[in-house]
């Protein structure tokens, strides 16, 4: 009796994924491969998201399996791209992977994860932020196109974006979850303007962007028309995923920067130890939290552990850096520079070598912010996860 093949596959995947890491991390260390040339040599492998599909960036196998590419990369030294280009590796890949035609996915995936070309997210407006389902930027049918007009703002690297996820009301008979209709949109199209958006860091990551008649041809619609809102959870759920959702080693991130501060400061004060240890149990049990929840996710839209994990991280880092900024004394009160800067990447740079903890602080008030408020995130799990009664809604047209 032949053996079942997908089962056989099953039984060989770990080793299937580890072979090919292990001959990527080869070729790396044997040749001369700029970072692009690595993540394009990743990507043809498979190694880039292991749950798509063969030729797509993929192995078609389970999505825990990614955590080995991850940490074997990690442990090899090899460079990441995650923040040179992360709305579109984090969201614009498993949104495109999920709901866009094959021709239109091989067109956009490799270039995404060599970052070759840089997405942005269009969907916050000034009147509809964490509340999405009441964006107001147009889309009117124009034959094989689509005529968009209106503005979206607090875009991160919209500036140097090729690319955008944009949400659109298309109908504005229907109930409004059912109005809305998703596109992808070329930034460099006529009829869009990009202004920054000043932090008070003095960084401009953030930009408003304006549409004014721009046209899109109706093949870069992802989804079906009016169909715009279960195409936006995708990239919601995967926003919040790539936000909170990572499964970085011991003692690395915003953690890692606060015990490498500890032993630089030489402090001996035992209330500071045991704050630094309370911090660090708190990010430990949180990386735990999402390899579990990695390990468990499905390919397509994750579950709720996104949301957990998002909120988790946000007030986490603020905790921590708050602790930074009290351990530096005075001197955590200067600032090296306000002067406007326009990013083009959320690579956290360094200060004449060493870490910029003022602005990394002032920074990680934007995560309580950015992918759904650290409020919005409470009501999630409070409404979707425990069953609590929701919150009056004070708009009774709004459902």
């Amino acid at each position: 009796m032949a053996p079942d093949s997908k089962a056989d596959l099953r039984d060989r995947d770990p080793n299937i994924v580890q072979d090919r890491v292990e001959g990527l991390i080869e070729r790396f260390s044997r040749e001369s491969m700029s970072e692009k040339e690595f993540w394009g040599a990743q990507y043809d492998l498979g190694l880039a998201w292991v749950q798509f599909p063969e030729g797509l960036g993929g192995l078609g196998v389970s999505p825990a399996l990614q955590e080995i590419v991850e940490s074997m990369l990690r442990e090899a030294g090899a460079p990441s791209n995650f923040l040179v280009n992360p709305i579109g590796i984090g969201m614009g890949a498993p949104t495109v992977a999920a709901h866009a035609p094959a021709d239109l996915a091989r067109r956009l995936l490799r270039p995404i994860f060599t970052c070759d070309e840089i997405w942005c997210q269009l969907f916050s407006e000034p009147g509809a932020g964490s509340d999405v389902a009441s964006v107001s930027t147009s889309a009117v049918r124009d034959g094989d196109e689509w005529i968009i007009n209106g503005q979206k703002v607090w875009t991160t690297l919209a500036h140097v974006a090729r690319w955008g996820m944009l949400l659109t009301r298309s109908d504005t008979s229907a109930p409004r979850h059912s109005r809305m209709t998703y596109f992808i949109v070329d930034m460099h199209a006529e009829g869009i303007e990009i202004m920054p958006l000043r932090q008070m860091t003095g960084d401009a990551e953030f930009n408003e962007v304006f549409f004014t008649d721009v046209r899109i041809h109706d093949s870069y619609r992802l989804g079906g028309e009016g169909e715009g809102w279960k195409v936006a959870i995708t990239t919601l759920m995967n926003e919040r995923v790539s936000l909170g959702g990572s499964t970085a080693s011991r003692d690395s991130g915003s953690i890692g920067n606060a015990i490498s501060l500890w032993r630089k400061s030489g402090s001996k004060d035992p209330f500071e130890r045991d704050r630094l240890m309370q911090l660090w149990i708190e990010a430990e049990v949180s990386r735990l939290t999402n390899i579990r929840a990695c390990q468990q996710r499905i390919a397509g839209t994750p579950g709720p552990e996104g949301s957990v994990g998002k909120l988790v991280s946000a007030e986490l880092n603020k905790k921590i850096y708050e602790f930074c900024i009290n351990l530096l004394g005075a001197k955590g009160l200067t600032y090296s520079s306000y002067e406007m800067r326009r990013p083009e990447s959320i690579k956290i740079e360094l200060e004449d070598g060493d870490l910029d903890f003022p602005r990394m602080f002032l920074r990680s008030r934007a995560n309580t912010i950015e992918g759904g408020t650290s409020e919005i995130m409470k009501n999630i799990l409070g409404e979707r996860i425990l069953g609590l009664p929701r919150e009056p809604v004070a708009d009774p047209y709004k459902t």
